[in-house]
């Protein structure tokens, strides 16, 4: 069994399949195959992008999964003879401007923008396996880049970063492995966007009615203004438009922007709401439920539902497109826009009777609730690929 020792004197990963032994050797990007810079055909050449059919990557095309099977922009024929085209299985890193490190793999003959290159990949090396490798090393590559505006790896310089490499039987082997993973993964994430397109359909179901409704909002809630007297409450959460209530040193890392006297910050408790004004249009609203009570910034509007109310329903129907278009024609401002209690309060809703607005409460809480542990096992699969990236490659 290989030690630990050998992975910090020796050129061998800290963790390899049993059958291998022996040194990696030292490499070059080049040595896994031709680096390739793409190239735009001109934009002013409508023919080059009319009807495209032929894929055509942009960095805003790489990083969200591994395999590349579609791209923003695609180029007609015309345009995909303009450009410089690499082969399926090639591996595409974006080199240049904020997304640098971003990868994706070719799984058609395509082609890409100046701002990425891609490896060719040739008959010694393995694509997964080169993916994967160079994904373990751009941290390190990073500090090629330096301080600069605009970070970038040109081509040469690109080409002649360093890695390692080992005999094609290995590569072959850490590459479909690690592929079996990423797969999952990919399958994990489908399984998620799946479910919340589930939700989303019920709760589009359950809250666009036919007939026009003669109450409101502001029918249903009272705004809540207690105040933090004393300083009593400790804990400072802020409304995230990703995840709900979180503590604000968890939004801003670890900082607090909290002033030291918290006397005059508004009392959260179980169920309450609270929104900000400013930002409300882009999801800025939630319900307390992950702590007992808090306290937030005075600039928050908090509020709470009546018995009439169910306070699950009122949250589901905030996610709704009819609730943010509701939005729209309410905000007040010329600089910032906001949306005040009173706004908030002349919104229409139609409510049915509290035991069907508990069911569908219920029923949305239970598959958020699923969504939650699928996503929970996401992180966990995320997790096991770093660690395997980590052990599996020097």
């Amino acid at each position: 069994m290989r030690s630990f020792y050998d992975s910090i004197f020796f050129n061998v990963p800290p963790l390899r399949f049993p059958e291998f032994n022996g040194e990696w050797e030292k490499c070059t990007i080049k040595d896994y195959g031709e680096v390739v810079t793409g190239n735009t055909p001109p934009t002013s050449n409508s023919e080059y992008y009319d009807n495209g059919s032929y894929l055509w990557a942009s960095p805003a095309d790489l990083g969200i999964s591994k395999n590349i099977t579609e791209t923003k922009t695609k180029l007609s024929l015309s345009g995909f003879r303009k450009t410089r085209n690499i082969p399926k299985g090639s591996v595409l890193i974006t080199c240049i401007g904020s997304t640098i490190g971003k990868m994706g793999m070719a799984t058609e003959t395509m082609s890409s923008n100046q701002q990425i290159n891609s490896i060719v990949i040739n008959d010694k090396s393995d694509s997964d396996f080169v993916y994967y490798a160079i994904s373990r090393a751009f941290p390190r590559y990073l500090s090629e880049v330096g301080i600069q505006a605009v970070p970038i790896l040109s081509k040469s310089n690109f080409e002649k970063l360093p890695n390692y490499t080992t005999c094609r039987e290995e590569q072959d082997k850490i590459g479909y492995f690690l592929n079996l993973l990423d797969e999952r993964i990919a399958t994990q994430n489908k399984i998620i966007e799946d479910l919340k397109k589930l939700k989303s359909a019920i709760i589009e179901m359950e809250y666009t009615h036919k007939t026009k409704s003669n109450s409101h909002i502001g029918d249903f809630i009272e705004q809540t203004s207690k105040r933090n007297k004393n300083c009593a409450i400790q804990n400072v959460l802020s409304v995230s438009n990703r995840q709900g209530f979180i503590q604000q040193s968890e939004q801003f890392e670890n900082r607090s922007v909290a002033s030291d006297d918290t006397s005059n910050y508004k009392i959260v408790e179980k169920n309450d709401f609270a929104f900000n004004p400013a930002r409300i249009n882009v999801g800025s609203i939630a319900r307390l439920t992950t702590f007992d009570r808090g306290i937030v910034s005075p600039m928050y509007i908090c509020f709470r539902t009546k018995d009439t109310l169910f306070p699950e329903y009122l949250d589901y129907y905030f996610e709704t497109k009819q609730f943010f278009t509701e939005i729209q024609k309410r905000l007040e401002g010329s600089v910032r826009q906001c949306l005040s209690f009173e706004g908030l309060c002349n919104i229409p809703l139609c409510i049915p009777t509290i035991e069907v607005q508990r069911q569908v409460g219920n029923q949305l809480s239970t598959l958020a609730q699923e969504i939650k542990l699928e996503i929970d096992f996401l992180e966990l699969l995320q997790r096991q690929k770093k660690f395997l990236l980590h052990q599996m490659f020097i």
